[in-house]
């Protein structure tokens, strides 16, 4: 099926041929044979790159250019959310026919907000996170949505997967004839997901790219076909072997591991093998990308560790990188600058990062009370489907490890000629229902039993499993926020309490809610910042909290004797329960990492003395914000107004990682914890002093350099002389000639 045969605007076809696309892949040509072009609902189910997201953007760009409709794309990763945005970005220069170019907004955080500016935009990127709070905050905007495209909509059998459940259920109950676009990874059931949106189904197993999936033992690697492949023994360590086999036929290789510590392990290993075996212009530009590691974040051990794979040509991924290193990887990845990428499973549900070899060094994973666990063949699929580049590799191969050839036979069947499982509903879990079931309420979904009955019955679950099963369950959620007084009754009909209707608007946990008001009421008999920030480490949406290590062990138990009196909530007994004592030092000990954050203690401090990863301290706090902010809410609406006051003070502080008397500084826009530090230890300390500071005096500090200088000044209202003004101007435009200067002269040659 050609493009210019689509029934689309020509703009969107001329955008496509820029782009080279001029007939589409036979999954896509189903897709528009089953009139999801003309508004019919659908399920797409087919592998990675075989061009779901043409179609999705094809969907979008009729609702908005030739029907004035409203588009709402559902991401499950904030990554793929702006993944997504860059990709539809590229028809914003379109003329929609009311006038106007079309308008592309993305919207992944702030889940206390009705985000009203989203209302001008005609396609909106949410997660789908977000997407429920816009509901449970009743953004207007949303009744007039036209189409929803669930990306990764297979993400339903996932523990994050009743948002998107019920996000869903909701859109469709408002506008009845909203289109429905569901993009999926290859289903077992996926006919069942269509019936339940009532919509169309195509799936296919077609790629773009053949891809061959094997078993590996020793230097062998069978695979599904039959044909056998011989390795060259390049490397004693299995996954490396496969690996470096590809790199030296041309290839890039994806190497799956069960942890972050053997993702490291392996990189490390990877850089040695490799080095010396790039070109001049290529390490010229490895070593580049090692010097961008280097200066971007605070330095620390994992940097270090980073920045030498890089430099060698490989490369680590996993969620204790911080977001800028991940980015700086990503594109060099992508770029084909980086080889060799070792990565946890967390990588084959987020970005697109395809390898011509994918490789799956390890088939378990460990699951807290199981210990090592195998994978799902799901979750093989999503790894395996990254092999192959698209208009880059002839083919792709995904490769599993086996010990011995009893194993290889196993894997093959267990793995390879196994279909995916089946795709069931989370939504029946109470922790899952509690916050749902509040928010039905409370955002005037359902006011009587029946009536959210009724509103489960469109989700998924409601379409799996019976009436009587359904109410089992949430009559049992109902007697329990109507105990915590979050729901009232009034004859037959039920109502969100204040308290019930602010909690179901911050987007927390009810079980949270009750742990945050009842630690509020009671306090503690020292209440030390301490106490809050335990308190929020107790609750559930306080997840995943640092668990000890066997050495911290003794550290975080004197820790936690030592402030017996500043706990709001009783301790637990050392002859109690072994996980609830597990869990509670857990929770002691990602009180201590926050409490250390806002002690002004450096990320290579924290990683030394904790082990914690800068990513998994960003996810501590980034959480920590979201809670304080919670129980700063709440405090009014439980009759604790005394607290608010040291909640949002320390709320600022773990955002900016700072102590008390650094708040002023680090409110100025451009000033972070370091520079803050750097102008209070200058005697610097408040607005006060840098209103009166001579503008030459912040120049001369260091990292604040001439235009920060005078943003600060501007910011802080400081009066400056015209002549100091030109002054600070010559400076500026003198270092700028000379950073030209040495940029032009000291650019790496391009090659022809």
């Amino acid at each position: 099926m050609l493009v210019a045969d689509l029934p689309i605007p020509e703009e969107v076809k001329q955008i496509l041929t820029l782009k080279g696309i001029k007939e589409l892949y036979p999954p896509q040509a189903d897709a528009v044979n089953t009139g999801v072009l003309e508004g019919k609902n659908l399920v797409l189910a087919s592998p990675t790159a075989s061009g779901k997201t043409l179609i999705a953007e094809l969907c979008a760009l009729k609702h908005v250019l030739e029907r004035r409709g409203k588009v709402l794309y559902l991401s499950p990763l904030r990554a793929l959310a702006w993944e997504k945005f860059e990709g539809f970005e590229e028809y914003t220069s379109i003329q929609k026919s009311g006038g106007g170019k079309m308008r592309v907004g993305v919207s992944t955080g702030d889940l206390d907000s009705k985000s009203p500016w989203l209302e001008g935009y005609d396609i909106v990127i949410t997660t789908n996170e977000k997407c429920d709070s816009l509901l449970r905050h009743r953004s207007p905007w949303m009744g007039s949505v036209t189409l929803v495209i669930a990306d990764e909509v297979h993400l339903i059998g996932d523990e994050r997967g009743p948002t998107l459940e019920i996000a869903i259920a909701r859109l469709r109950q408002m506008n009845p004839t909203m289109q429905v676009l569901a993009l999926s990874a290859t289903i077992k059931n996926a006919d069942e997901v269509a019936e339940w949106l009532k919509a169309e189904c195509v799936t296919t197993e077609w790629r773009p790219t053949k891809l061959y999936e094997g078993v590996a033992h020793g230097n062998t690697v069978i695979f599904r076909d039959g044909t056998v492949k011989k390795l060259k023994p390049l490397h004693t360590m299995d996954a490396l072997n496969i690996a470096m086999n590809s790199v030296l036929d041309g290839g890039q290789a994806l190497i799956f591991v069960e942890s972050r510590k053997r993702a490291e392990s392996m990189a490390r290993e990877a850089a040695m093998a490799l080095s010396g075996t790039q070109s001049k212009k290529v390490q010229t530009d490895l070593e580049g990308l090692a010097s961008q590691i280097e200066v971007h974040g605070e330095k620390t051990s994992l940097t270090d560790a980073l920045a030498f794979a890089v430099s060698k040509g490989v490369s680590f991924h996993h969620a204790g990188l911080n977001t800028e290193h991940r980015r700086i990887v990503e594109r060099a990845f992508k770029a084909g600058t980086l080889k060799i990428l070792t990565a946890t499973p967390t990588l084959a549900a987020g970005v697109n990062l395809p390898a011509r070899t994918v490789v799956i060094g390890n088939y378990k994973r460990f699951v807290a009370g199981y210990g090592m666990y195998p994978i799902t063949v799901l979750e093989y699929k999503q790894m395996s489907g990254r092999a192959g580049r698209p208009q880059y590799d002839p083919y792709g191969e995904a490769i599993l490890i086996a010990s011995s050839s009893d194993e290889q036979d196993q894997l093959m069947e267990n793995y390879i000629l196994a279909d995916p499982e089946r795709l069931y509903s989370r939504l029946a879990q109470e922790s899952a229902l509690r916050g749902h079931t509040l928010a039905a309420i409370a955002s005037d979904y359902a006011h009587t039993e029946q009536g959210l009955l009724d509103f489960l019955g469109g989700t998924f679950y409601g379409f799996n499993y019976p009436p009587a099963s359904i109410k089992l369950i949430t009559t049992g959620v109902l007697r329990y926020l109507l105990k915590e007084e979050m729901l009232e009754e009034k004859g037959d009909y039920l109502y969100a309490t204040d308290f019930g209707r602010r909690v179901s608007e911050l987007y927390i946990d009810p079980l949270t809610a009750v742990v945050l008001r009842n630690g509020l009421r009671k306090g503690a008999m020292d209440v030390t910042d301490f106490t809050w920030l335990h308190l929020i480490c107790h609750t559930p949406n306080m997840r995943p909290i640092l668990r000890p290590r066997r050495g911290d062990l003794e550290m975080v138990e004197t820790y936690a004797e030592e402030r017996q009196e500043e706990f709001a909530i009783p301790l637990s007994q050392e002859d109690g329960d072994y996980i609830e004592r597990e869990q509670f030092l857990g929770e002691v000990k990602t009180a201590m990492v926050l409490n250390d954050w806002i002690s002004e203690k450096s990320e290579a401090d924290i990683l030394e003395q904790h082990g914690v990863q800068p990513g998994d301290r960003y996810s501590a706090v980034h959480n920590a914000e979201w809670l304080l902010y919670s129980a700063h809410e709440i405090a009014d609406i439980v009759g604790a107004s005394d607290h608010k006051r040291q909640l949002g003070e320390l709320n600022d502080r773990v955002k900016h990682g700072v102590s008390k008397k650094l708040l002023p500084l680090v409110r100025i826009k451009g000033i972070g914890r370091v520079r803050a530090r750097v102008l209070y230890n200058s005697g610097l300390t408040g607005i006060a002093e840098l209103k009166r500071a001579p503008l030459q005096r912040l120049v001369a500090l260091p990292l604040i350099g001439p235009r920060l200088a005078k943003s600060i000044k501007e910011q802080v209202g400081g009066l400056v002389e015209e002549e100091e003004w030109k002054s600070l101007d010559k400076v500026e435009k003198e270092q700028r000639a000379l950073t030209d200067f040495v940029e032009e002269k000291f650019e790496p040659e391009k090659e022809d």
